[in-house]
């Protein structure tokens, strides 16, 4: 089904006005969150990432150019898109509060669905790990038991916990569905066959983890790129008018793990190891959803299903 908005707001009123169709009009809804993706694929103009499933979507659809994010945090951008409320109503600032604590009797967007006889159902992470909303979900969510990427890269006594995380980005010689992405690509399959079965439309979040650090990924993704290919960040300083304390951590998420230079402009060679990890994770996700997208299309439920792909908050290469 291809619908066309001017503006991701816009779609998210469209969508809660479809439990007001017939139950034979209604339209499915694949609900699909990609942690930390930034608008860096072909339809946004990027010539070097290689997305071709994420750029057929976009093709059959609609590309936000200007959808912002509330707070750049997972939780709190996850939590208002998905009640409707800001930050600041909800009072998720952070990864720790769960948005009921302030709201109790908030209806999310799945929820509403489901009170308008829909069957909800979820898998992943489309609310941050450890604050899912039962109330929203027909069945409690799933996760994959699968790695999100290596093991423990050492169990030596008095190990680090960054030593014990490995890098933050590289390749792992696996299958893709040896890892976290892959094998939730599995269950949404799965779980596609068995809703064509149900006599309800459906609304399915999907919540693919990469490409969240640690930017690792099967190696057939990792050898689609040849690294002096790919740019450096044009803007690798502050934002002016910015405050300066906006910034004064550096590259602290990366530094969760071993290996990032202690610096606070990491060296061009280290970023674009990191960029070329980033953009090998793009691809990665954009070949399980693509196999999703796949299924969908033939179980023969594309045409009466709308597909909303989002991003939480992007990153900051």
């Amino acid at each position: 089904m291809i619908a066309r908005f001017n503006s991701f707001p816009t779609l998210l009123v469209f969508l809660l006005t479809l439990s007001s169709l017939q139950a034979a009009d209604r339209p499915n809804v694949l609900f699909i969150a990609v942690d930390d993706l930034r608008p860096e694929f072909g339809c946004y103009g990027n010539k070097v990432v290689k997305t071709p499933n994420l750029d057929r979507l976009a093709s059959r659809g609609t590309v936000f150019d200007k959808a912002y994010c509330q707070q750049a945090v997972c939780s709190p951008s996850r939590t208002s898109l998905l009640t409707g409320t800001r930050p600041d109503t909800n009072r998720v600032w952070d990864l720790e509060t769960h948005f009921r604590k302030a709201l109790p009797d908030v209806v999310t967007l799945p929820q509403h669905f489901k009170n308008h006889g829909y069957v909800t159902r979820s898998m992943g992470k489309i609310y941050h790990h450890g604050f899912d909303d039962p109330p929203s979900w027909s069945l409690p969510t799933r996760y994959p038991t699968a790695p999100q990427g290596r093991k423990s890269q050492t169990s030596k006594p008095g190990a680090t916990k960054q030593e014990k995380r490995g890098p933050a980005m590289g390749v792992v010689d696996v299958a893709d569905d040896t890892l976290h992405d892959g094998e939730l690509a599995n269950m949404a399959i799965s779980t596609l066959r068995e809703l064509k079965t149900g006599s309800q439309p459906f609304f399915l979040g999907v919540g693919f983890i990469r490409p969240h650090l640690p930017f690792i990924s099967p190696r057939k993704y990792w050898d689609l790129y040849d690294r002096s290919e790919i740019p450096v960040a044009p803007n690798p300083f502050l934002p002016k008018g910015a405050p300066a304390y906006s910034i004064v951590r550096g590259p602290a998420e990366f530094r969760g793990y071993s290996g990032t230079p202690n610096v606070a402009t990491l060296p061009e060679l280290y970023a674009r190891e990191a960029k070329h990890g980033y953009y090998a994770a793009v691809s990665y996700v954009d070949a399980q959803i693509g196999r999703v997208i796949e299924e969908l299309d033939a179980l023969d439920l594309r045409k009466n299903t709308i597909i909303v792909l989002w991003g939480d908050h992007g990153w900051k290469l």
